[in-house]
């Protein structure tokens, strides 16, 4: 059974995001075993202290957070865009838990590292209120810090994408849409 790790990325707690996540979780649930996250109810402090320098210990939400990516084959962030990033907590989240010697390493003087996350599919759904013209735009510093900077780095991916917005100017027709295409997505496991 496929092993699914499932994250509510927006940090609020009424949103789309937590809908998409609702939805997406009702259908995997049915083929797949999902371990879900929200965001909103991690308590941890988001800031990496001392970088790399020195162990900042992890908050137990955090330890969960990386046990879960440990066990899970399919990763699947459901988050917000803002101001053309990641909402600061969610960038936390990955500041925090994607250390050295876990997500990966650094094997003699090589500045290239080994990804100690291999083997996993990653799927980023996205919401932001920019109008549909610009989504793609809005979308590619997201993509490049989250996908390929953060997951790829660490071995995860190259993550499968959707894109909804502009949320804001969304009417009901549209959002039950985008509710059908999750539908299919959760179904799928994908």
């Amino acid at each position: 059974m496929k092993k699914i790790l499932l994250l509510n990325g927006n940090p609020k707690s009424a949103s789309f995001a937590s809908l998409l996540s609702d939805t997406y979780h009702i259908e995997a649930r049915e083929q797949a075993e999902v371990r879900r996250f929200n965001l909103t109810e991690m308590d941890f402090n988001p800031s990496l202290e001392q970088g790399y320098d020195a162990i900042q210990p992890l908050e137990p939400c955090l330890l969960q957070w990386q046990q879960a990516l440990q066990w899970a084959d399919h990763l699947v962030i459901i988050t917000p865009i803002w101001w053309g990033g990641l909402p600061a907590k969610l960038k936390g989240l990955l500041d925090r838990t994607l250390l050295p010697g876990f997500a990966f390493q650094y094997d003699g003087n090589s500045a290239v590292p080994t990804p100690l996350l291999v083997g996993k599919s990653a799927r980023l759904l996205l919401t932001m209120d920019a109008p549909a013209d610009y989504a793609a735009e809005q979308a590619a510093p997201v993509l490049a810090q989250l996908d390929r900077f953060s997951l790829q780095f660490c071995g995860i991916g190259p993550a499968e994408v959707n894109l909804f917005g502009s949320v804001i100017l969304s009417d009901e027709t549209q959002r039950q849409q985008w509710l059908a295409e999750v539908q299919a997505l959760g179904r799928a496991g994908a």
